[in-house]
Formats: structure tokens, C-alpha cells, sequence
């Protein structure tokens, strides 16, 4: 079964939680051209309401029906571990009103999703990352069965204003999306972390640690984008042979880099399915 669901041009959406990440795809919506008129937001806390409605000039509200009513896209972002109590305060209105939902809570399945609304409801699972607070973020998308293809245009372009989005076909991939760019950002930090305490321990100030570090980090990660390259040809090209390079990167293989990472995902892709089950 296929329910309508809104076209990208003519929505109005609903947010459903007001914190960072509903911020941040707020601005980058208004950025783009939506319309703050087309824009409502639950959020109980008053000071992070107050400031919504201040800085972009949406529509805010307390409870969450109060902003979803009439509202043809809803966008949960509330923590997982209220997402049940909230969905099911919005059954009766899911099944009223058949609109497009998207959630970007971590470990909350499609199916999870469906049957705390009340049924078959379109729902678009998505994953994003914290460098979207920054628009420049990814996140991985996975719709059921009940999104039309004007619904996963508009998921997209909803979340689009956050950054680049790349679709999932398998939902038990997700947790996978969740462990490899959801978590990501912090395995970057901890790398960075770990290379500016060294170059402070061979002797290098701490600001000129840090900025060193940064810089490389944000060049690197640019080089990455915009050179079209895989990481390994461009690893390569900068190691040469008996140089400084190789001896780095030989004891990070010695060390076992690659077989550490691979079990940090696994890990967290696992954590992600207990989510899943433990929300019930």
C-alpha cells in the first residue's frame, strides 16, 4: 500500500523536539528558501522554544499534536528514549491525518516507528551526524514501503539542508549508517585528540599542536572530497618511501589499526541493534 504523502513545494512541517539537530535543519530550511510560516515546533523546554521562535521566526508550541495538526511532514527528533510516549500521543492525529514521518532517532526502527503510530503510517528512518549542525554533515535514509516517491524527494530535501544524504535499501543497515557516519565524527576526534597530546610530548607548544592538527585534519578531509581520489591512492601519493610517512604508517598497521577499527563499528553497529530491542 502506498499513502500520499506531500510534494516538496507545498509542505509544511512539523518538528517535533527543538534541540540541536532540529535547529540546525531549521536554518538550513529557511536558508534555502521555506518559508518560516510553513514551519511549527514542539519543544516543552521554554528556553530552547523561546529561542527558536526569536531566531528563525517559526511557529512554537509546547505539545506535540498542537504543532503536528495540519502538518504534512512531522520530523521527530526527540531522544529515543521518549520517542514511544511521544508517537503514541500522536496516533490518533498519524492516522487522521497520513502524514510523512521523519525520524532521526538512533536505534528506533521503521516497524518500531509504524506501530506506536497506530499503523501504517509512511515513515523515512534517518540517520544523521553532528557535522550537520555546521551544514556540512551526511546522513543515510531508509523509507518503507508507504513513502511515494514524492515522499522520499521530500525526506531528502529535508534533510539535504543539513548536508549530502545517501539512501539505504536494507533498514538493518542502519545501525551499520549509525556506527560508520553517526559515530564517525567522534572516531576523527579522538584521532586528532590523540595526535595534538603527541606532538605536545615531542616538544611542540600546545596552540601550535592544535592548530597543526586541525589543519591537517580539515586539509586532509578536503583533499578526501574534492580530489575524487579513493584514501588508499591518496595515502599513497604522500607516503614516500623510507620516509617519515612510512614509519608512521607502519606502526599504526603493526598496531593494528585497520582490525581495531573494524571491531569499533562492528561494535557500535551492534549497541545500535540493542537500542533497537530495548525500546521495544
Amino acid at each position: 500500500m502506498t499513502i500520499a504523502s506531500a510534494t516538496p513545494n507545498d509542505t509544511t512541517i512539523a518538528f517535533i523536539g527543538g534541540g540541536n539537530m532540529a535547529r540546525s535543519l531549521i536554518g538550513g530550511l529557511i536558508a534555502r528558501g521555506t518559508s518560516a510560516a510553513d514551519i511549527h515546533v514542539a519543544e516543552p523546554v521554554d528556553a530552547l522554544r523561546e529561542a527558536l521562535a526569536r531566531d528563525f521566526g517559526v511557529a512554537v508550541h509546547t505539545a506535540a499534536v498542537a504543532a503536528a495538526t495540519d502538518r504534512q511532514v512531522w520530523l521527530l527528533a526527540v531522544k529515543p528514549q521518549v520517542m514511544r510516549e511521544v508517537c503514541e500521543s500522536l496516533a490518533e492525529l498519524a492516522q487522521w491525518q497520513r502524514p510523512l514521518v521523519v525520524s532521526i532517532a538512533a536505534g528506533i526502527t521503521t516497524g518500531q516507528l509504524k506501530r506506536w503510530l497506530g499503523g501504517e503510517v509512511a515513515v523515512v528512518r534517518a540517520m544523521p551526524n553532528t557535522p550537520a549542525l555546521l551544514g556540512a554533515g551526511v546522513t543515510g535514509l531508509f523509507a518503507t514501503d508507504e513513502v511515494d516517491v514524492a515522499g522520499r524527494e521530500r525526506a531528502a530535501a529535508l534533510m539535504a539542508s543539513a548536508g549530502k544524504t545517501v539512501w539505504i535499501d536494507d533498514e538493518a543497515k542502519m545501525d551499520a549508517v549509525t556506527a560508520t557516519s553517526g559515530s564517525g565524527p567522534a572516531y576523527v576526534f579522538l584521532l586528532a585528540e590523540a595526535m595534538e597530546a603527541a606532538a605536545i610530548a615531542e616538544g611542540l607548544p600546545a596552540d601550535a599542536a592544535r592548530t597543526l592538527v586541525l589543519e591537517t585534519v580539515l586539509g586532509a578531509a578536503r583533499m578526501l572530497t574534492e580530489s575524487g581520489e579513493d584514501p588508499a591512492e591518496l595515502r599513497r601519493r604522500v607516503t614516500s618511501p623510507g620516509g617519515t610517512t612510512q614509519a608512521a604508517v607502519e606502526t599504526f598497521e603493526a598496531g593494528g589499526l585497520r582490525a581495531l577499527v573494524a571491531e569499533a563499528i562492528r561494535n557500535a553497529t551492534e549497541r545500535g541493534r540493542q537500542l533497537s530491542v530495548g525500546n521495544g
